[in-house]
């Protein structure tokens, strides 16, 4: 999945209703790497979601970037997990922190259009993420 988020944006207004947008996000999330269970532990749940989610980070390369690999039990929310790896996921720990991926998420209406739950849920994923970036700065 080698999107930009300009292009992700462009794709999500080509969609007229949500129904549609939603189908897509589920898509994104069908094409992500499977997670492997010996990862699917209870260290690796990512807290304050109401699905299942499990996610691990490290860095890799000579200049370090971060790699991200996440599941969930929810198409919905594997979805949008598939939209935090197209922003967060290949990109150095300085940017990663420094990136708000709800700001993308207001760009588009989805948090508008997810609820409160799923919502908590996303913001519980983006902490999670910045917070493994901020300890690889440290």
């Amino acid at each position: 999945m080698a999107l930009s988020i300009d292009e992700l944006v462009e794709n999500f207004e080509l969609f007229d209703d949500w129904e549609d947008r939603y189908r897509y996000i589920i898509d994104l999330g069908k094409k992500l790497p499977p997670m492997p269970e010996e990862e699917m532990v209870e260290d690796n749940k990512v807290r304050g979601c109401m699905s299942q989610v499990w996610m691990t980070s490290r860095l890799e390369g000579n200049s370090p970037i971060m790699r991200f690999n996440a599941d969930s039990d929810a198409f919905i929310v594997k979805g949008l997990i598939a939209v935090l790896m197209l922003i967060y996921d290949g990109q150095s720990p300085e940017k990663v922190a420094n990136t708000d991926a709800l700001e993308f998420m207001t760009r588009v209406g989805l948090d508008r259009h997810i609820s409160p739950n799923r919502r908590n849920g996303l913001v519980a994923m983006v902490e999670r993420i910045r917070h493994d970036a901020q300890a690889q700065l440290a």
